[in-house]
């Protein structure tokens, strides 16, 4: 993709109520204090005191509210459409409820917000009750709510309705946007704001979704999941043209942007990120001032959302990035910047003259101008040449192009594909990938079915499968000995075995972008320090998954798991085989072994009593899903305080060393750590400095 680099004349300090409220957050937030790791403040913060004659009526409104809610329920089992939209009532109850039950209320007119949501919870579910959604039908500002497949919590999400909408329309365009950082924004600011501001960028006859992206998180990991879990939700209500999908924000919601836009470059019509962050190091240094010391697998893991690593994917997506000219956060763009001229492409940098945090008036005009002539045009499904970057098979697609797998995950994996309609073939390169498919869907395959297709792959030619007669085309490739082969599935059925794959290539954080279920450990532990680091370890998981990624994690006890459990969840063990029965039916098949004896991996052995490993692996009783041990997601209370830092901080194992006390940053000292192979198999790490 080719740029301009534009400067608007103009320079005006007005901008939109909405933004001046979410940059309000940044002021919480990244001073100095928070690069001390022994003084970390709690995020999200206390709330303030309420009148006990505010929280006694608010309390029994929510109780209320509760109770019509589970009568609802029972009532609508035998009418699946109504119960489907029971989430549409319970975020107004949970919005109330959690504020109350988690001390976060945060302003003295949040009391009169809370009644108000419990009204509009009472009104939704008597509409219910009578066989009523107005709401489905309703134009301008409306709030939904979705159950998450993850942990089965419900999570908000807004909408902006056009005036003219009907749910017989056309398919329309449809834009997300990501929200700036707000260590405030629980679900009851998040509803209210959603009730009260259409937000920065309304277009013409667009659809546009407000995502809570799991509270302040930058849209990772399971914030990451809810822009899809939301969009699946609207989807099966609105009219959303799936070649006309938008992704913007600005702030925490740019850095959001920048991540969404060269991971999925495939799902876009455009991009328009605005400030934030697009990479962690140089982030933190540059807007931070920290000193980062990460280590070997801590660099490494970088890979994982540092966009300037995929910059590449840019090459197929509009992007028309914005920058105030004095803001600190324009670091973002600019070494995008970089690292897209150093792939041949130019970006779009729209630069608001002599403005800091905010966006300046001329300059989103011509944001809007040049973002609503792509989304006009709609993505291009088979463009004719693909370029695409990923390290890890997590983002492993863009377009027609997926990688199935990687000779080495967290190295770089390339893929320069070109469609040859004279040949009626594709031509590829490829880097660090074994296993590659060329995908086309119905009535978008510029190949001819009249012809026979090939395929030119590392300069080796390969045979491929006929392109059908509706248009349709695919084609899968792996490499043996070095050599490409058709084939009709990635690995060789001839020597069966575990391979990362996408979904299921680690590292640990990754189980909790899925359906997950916390397995609690009913019996005695091999001793009483593990039991109590284990115990305390757990806690401080579900604990923390509720403040920030805002569900209830599902707990059960061990003795408790049934066959259906193992089918449908990622299960996190925690305990050792001895207090945990589950993971005492698959302890000899895990590549760590542990026992009263010690903690072995390859060739290291750890002391029982004072170590415990954590990791991911396939599960051996469900290889589909995972399986871990003792451990929630990764970074911790000192990572909340600077979005850039909330990345994955271990790999897929690790062996903690209890003698360090559990801290801001660390569930003790990490003794060894490493990645498994591309089959699962141990591989011996680098030894820790």
């Amino acid at each position: 993709m080719t740029g301009v680099f534009y400067q608007p004349r103009v320079n005006t300090l007005s901008f939109a109520p909405v933004l001046a409220f979410a940059i309000s957050f940044s002021s919480f937030a990244d001073g100095p204090a928070d690069n001390l790791a022994e003084k970390v403040r709690p995020v999200p913060p206390p709330g303030i005191k309420i009148a006990e004659r505010d929280r006694a009526e608010l309390s029994a409104g929510a109780a209320a509210l509760a109770k019509e809610i589970a009568s609802l329920r029972a009532s609508l089992k035998t009418n699946p459409a109504q119960l489907g939209l029971l989430p549409d009532v319970l975020i107004f109850h949970k919005a109330v409820d959690w504020a109350l039950r988690h001390d976060e209320i945060y302003k003295t007119n949040e009391v009169a917000i809370a009644r108000a949501l419990l009204k509009n919870g009472l009104e939704r579910a008597g509409a219910l009750r009578e066989g009523r959604a107005p709401w489905l039908t309703q134009t301008g500002l409306v709030v939904r709510g979705y159950e998450s497949k993850m942990d089965g919590s419900v999570q908000p999400y807004g909408m902006v309705i056009p005036a003219a909408f009907k749910p017989s329309d056309a398919p329309r365009r449809l834009d997300f946007w990501f929200h700036g950082r707000g260590e405030q924004l629980s679900e009851l600011s998040f509803i209210d704001g959603r009730q009260k501001s259409a937000g920065e960028f309304t277009p013409t006859n667009t659809f546009v979704l407000h995502l809570y992206g799991r509270y302040c998180n930058a849209n990772k990991m399971a914030g990451e999941m809810d822009l899809f879990e939301a969009l699946a939700h609207a989807k099966k209500f609105y009219p959303i043209d799936d070649d006309r999908l938008v992704v913007r924000g600005f702030s925490m919601g740019g850095a959001a942007c920048w991540q969404f836009a060269v991971h999925y470059p495939g799902k876009w019509a455009a991009a328009a990120p605005g400030a934030g962050f697009s990479e962690t190091p140089d982030f933190l240094k540059v807007f931070q001032n920290e000193i980062v010391k990460p280590t070997w697998f801590e660099r490494k893991l970088w890979h994982w959302y540092d966009c300037t690593d995929y910059a590449v994917n840019l090459f197929n997506l509009p992007t028309v990035a914005y920058s105030g000219e004095t803001d600190k956060q324009k670091q973002a763009a600019d070494i995008m910047a970089r690292a897209m001229k150093a792939e041949g492409l130019e970006l779009t940098h729209i630069i608001g003259p002599k403005t800091a945090h905010k966006y300046e008036a001329k300059a989103k005009e011509e944001i809007n101008r040049r973002i609503d002539a792509f989304a006009a045009s709609g993505r291009e499904h088979a463009p004719k040449r693909v370029k695409f970057a990923t390290w890890t098979l997590r983002y492993n697609e863009s377009h027609w192009v997926r990688v199935e797998r990687m000779a080495q995950h967290w190295e770089e994996a390339r893929v320069d594909a070109s469609i040859v309609l004279e040949e009626n073939a594709v031509h590829a390169t490829t880097k660090n990938i074994t296993a590659i498919t060329f995908e086309m869907s119905a009535n978008r395959s510029p190949l001819s079915p009249a012809r026979a297709a090939h395929v030119k792959l590392d300069g080796q030619e390969l045979a491929a499968p006929s392109v059908k007669v509706d248009q349709s085309w695919r084609a899968t490739f792996r490499k043996e000995n070095g050599k490409w082969m058709t084939s009709t599935t990635p690995d060789s059925p001839a020597t069966p075995s575990l391979y990362k794959q996408h979904g299921l290539q680690g590292p640990i954080d990754d189980a909790f972008m899925d359906s997950f279920l916390m397995v609690r450990p009913t019996g005695q532990p091999l001793n009483e320090k593990v039991g109590a680091w284990t115990k305390m370890e757990m806690a401080h998981a579900v604990s923390h998954w509720r403040k920030q990624f805002r569900g209830d994690a599902r707990v059960k006890n061990d003795t408790d798991i049934t066959d259906v459990d193992i089918a449908a969840h990622n299960l996190v063990l925690w305990g050792d085989s001895q207090s945990n029965a589950l993971l005492k039916r698959i302890a000899d098949k895990l590549p760590v072994k542990w026992t009263s004896a010690g903690v072995k991996v390859g060739t290291q052995s750890f002391d029982a009593d004072q170590h415990v490993p954590v990791l991911i692996y396939p599960n051996p009783l469900n290889p589909k899903k995972y399986v871990v041990l003792n451990s929630g997601f990764t970074f911790r209370e000192y990572d909340y305080l600077n979005n850039a830092r909330q990345v994955a901080k271990l790999p897929d194992w690790a062996v903690v060393d209890l003698r360090t006390p559990v801290n801001s940053r660390s569930p003790g000292a990490i003794a060894s750590a490493g990645f498994f192979g591309e089959r699962w198999e141990f591989i011996e790490p680098p030894k820790m400095k």
